[in-house]
Order: C-alpha cells, then structure tokens, then sequence
C-alpha cells in the first residue's frame, strides 16, 4: 500500500495537485457513484418516468370525456331555400328563395362520453404493469453494463499502478548501478560498453516510466467517465490488494447458473408477454365497442346582435345516448395486425432460447478463461519470484567482485518482464472474472 501511495502521489504532483483535494475511491464507492451519475443510467431512470406518464395516457381511455364548446355566428350570407308556389295550386310554377336562419346565432354547451368496452383498450390496461417492468428491466440491463466496465475500468487501473510502481523502483535501482558503473570505469575496472549498457537500460526504464505514467492518466480519466465524475476531479484507489482476487475468482468457479438473475434474459421474457398481449388485443378488435355520451346546452338567434346577449331567451337542450360500433370489414387490416403479432411472439420465443444459449456459452468460456488466467498467474508468480532471487544473487556477485554488470542488468530485465507477465495474469484474472460475474448475473 505504502509503495502504491508513492507511485500516486508522484503522479499527483505532476498534476500539481494538493493532498487534500484527492478523493479515496474503493470499488463499492466507484459503483455507487457511477448509479447515482452516470448518465445512461440517468436517462434509463426517465426512460421509466416517460413510461409511467404514457401509461397514465393509455389509462385515460377508460375515463369520462367531457369537452366544453362555445360559439357566435355571424350569418354573412346564409343558406337560402327554394320554394314553388305550384304546391299551393297555382298553374304554373312560381319560384321564391328565401333564408331560415336568422342574421345572428350562438350557442354553448358540454358533451361527455364514457367508453364501456373496447378489446384494445382493456388489454392496454392490462398490460400496464408489464410495460412499466419492461421500462425498469431496460434500467436493469443498463446499470448491469455500468457496473461492469467500472469493475474493469478500477481493476484496470490497480494494476497500472502496481506496474508504474515497480517501473520507477526499477528505474531507481538502474541509476544506481550506472552511478557505480560510472564510477568504476573512471577507476580503470569498467569497460566503456558496459557505461553505455547501463545507460540503455535507464533510457529504456526512464521512457518506460514516462509511457506508463501517461497511460495511467488515461486510464483514470476512462474510470471518471464511467462513473459519470467530472474528469478534472482528483481521486486515489484504495482497493488496491489485487492478489486477493486469484482466491475469490476460484471461489466463483463454482457458482451455479440461473438464467433469472440475467437482466437481458429477464427483459426478452418481459417482451414476450407484451407481444402476446399484443396479439390479445389485434384479435379483440374484432369484437364490437360500446360508448356512452351525452350532451347539454344552450342555443339562440336574433336579428339584432345586441340582444344574443339577453339570456333568458337562450333556449335549452340536451342528449344522452349509447353508441354500438360493430367492426364489419377493413380490408383485412385485422387479420394481417394479428398475422403479424403472432410472428413477433415466435420471434420472441426464438430470441429467449438464443439468450439461453448465449448465456450457456458465456458461462462455459468465461470458467474456461478464469481457471487459465489462475494457472496462469500461479505459474508467472513462481516466475517473478525466481527472478527476485536471480536478481538478488547477481547483486551480491557483482559488490563481491566475481560478477558482472551485465549480470545485473540482464537480472533485472528478466526481472521487470516476470513482474510484467504477472501483473498481465492478474489483470487476466480481474477481465475473466467480471466475464464470469455477468454471464452468472453475479456482477452487483
């Protein structure tokens, strides 16, 4: 931990940042954070709000209807009609036009209606809830997503920093060495090749650090944006204990599958019985609907403009009614909706057996990855710690006199590649496992 925190605080300075302003971040933060802020989530939770106010229209249809109307009418030139005097036994025919309506009119009044059955209303109603756990569903899948590239995105990073660590330990010890290099050529006991070996070796660590150092930047920077923090913000890992990891994913070899705690699966079952609801209510269209209405008002016309606003001379009127809508022919338009809603549900179907079989093979490649990246960090380990001790005993050579610098050297490259191979499995480890943890819907 002392080491990470060094490696940390050295990037830190390069930002030119104070201690107090960073923020300690554990996994669970990260994910915690990135639910309340990331904005695929955020929209994912008003795509659940938009659901629910459309529902709350479909639910509309099931209630009264009352409209409000009001009018005046100006009769510029109104309708005139035709009629013969001949109907009333004259010889011949006579025609005069004249108007029945007066100059002047109004009217206002209300109307309601009140629908008493409709298939596709009552299976829209029905279907509600359905659609609001789709909605939720939808949420679920996108949280799920969040949740697995922050586990990466932080593991990730945990290892880069390991990695700079050992990067600038490295790069410590090789100017050391070129220091006494340096010095014992001056004294007539080095080779100028072997000056010019140690000082490949510190360009080659120094650029390395510099490489690694703004990789880690980058890779803190895609941690923020998964989160949904603004980039500027300082922050500083404190899961930082990686090797813990290779027993928890052994432990999770052994987890059982479900297709229930998969939110994709989930949300192609939840589709499905929309579609069939879908299809429920194309067939019910065929059925007869029944509405009942009503209205009430008052109407009046005049001469004079003046006196349509004398309402006791407002005449009254009022209906009530019940209205059967019988569907007879539409051009096949039913037959082929249902036609077509039948073949969604078969498509959806189709689209759960693809999702067991995908979650099948996720599973069974995802244990195959977990277990090599295990025997794979157990064999790099060994590795590293045979090259610890190579590197230890080319040391002790090379201050006893009997050995060279090239020895040195060449230990310690051997040495930063093992500890690079392993830090490699490791991060192996982390990817499979959060591979592993979303095919077994574990990743919470």
């Amino acid at each position: 931990m002392r080491r990470i925190l060094t490696a940390l605080a050295i990037l830190f300075t390069t930002y030119g940042v104070q201690a107090q302003d960073v923020t300690p971040l554990s996994l669970k933060d990260c994910m915690d954070y990135a639910l309340k802020h990331n904005y695929s989530i955020k929209n994912a939770q008003i795509d659940v709000l938009i659901q629910k106010a459309q529902n709350n229209q479909t639910l509309s249809a099931a209630y009264p209807h009352i409209n409000g109307k009001a009018e005046f009418d100006d009769f510029l030139n109104p309708t005139q009609q035709f009629f013969n005097y001949r109907a009333f036994g004259y010889p011949k025919d006579s025609f005069v036009h004249f108007s029945f309506s007066l100059p002047y009119g109004s009217s206002a009044g209300l109307s309601a209606s009140q629908l008493v059955f409709d298939g596709s209303v009552f299976i829209a109603l029905k279907a509600r809830n359905t659609v609001m756990e789709l909605a939720r569903q939808n949420g679920d899948v996108t949280e799920e997503g969040v949740r697995y590239n922050v586990y990466k995105a932080y593991n990730s990073l945990v290892i880069a920093y390991r990695q700079y660590d050992i990067i600038k330990s490295s790069l410590v010890y090789a100017r050391s060495l070129q220091n006494d290099v340096e010095i014992t050529r001056e004294n007539g006991f080095a080779e100028k090749i072997d000056v010019e070996r140690t000082n490949v070796q510190v360009n080659n660590l120094a650029t390395d650090s510099i490489r690694i150092g703004n990789m880690l930047r980058v890779s803190e920077d895609v941690l923020k944006y998964q989160m949904g923090m603004n980039i500027s913000n300082n922050i500083v890992l404190i899961d930082t204990n990686i090797e813990t990891r290779r027993l928890a994913a052994m432990e999770l070899l052994n987890a059982e599958a479900s297709y229930e705690r998969i939110p994709e699966y989930n949300l192609l079952a939840t589709s499905l019985k929309l579609n069939e609801f879908n299809l429920k209510r194309y067939q019910l269209t065929a059925l007869p609907s029944i509405a009942l209405f009503g209205a009430a008002g008052f109407n009046y016309g005049s001469n004079q403009i003046g006196s349509m606003f004398d309402f006791p001379n407002y005449l009254f009127n009022s209906t009530v009614g019940i209205q059967l809508n019988v569907p007879i022919y539409n051009g096949s338009l039913r037959t082929n909706q249902v036609k077509e809603a039948k073949l969604n549900v078969e498509k959806s179907r189709n689209n759960i057996e693809n999702m067991k079989l995908t979650i099948d093979f996720q599973t069974a490649t995802s244990r195959t990855s977990l277990q090599n990246a295990i025997l794979e960090v157990q064999s790099q380990r060994r590795n590293m710690e045979l090259s610890n001790d190579v590197l230890d005993l080319a040391q002790k050579k090379y201050k006893a006199g009997v050995g060279s610098n090239l020895e040195v050297t060449q230990a310690q490259t051997d040495q930063l590649r093992a500890q690079t191979n392993y830090f490699n499995a490791l991060l192996d480890i982390i990817n499979a496992e959060a591979d592993l943890k979303k095919a077994l819907g574990l990743l919470k």
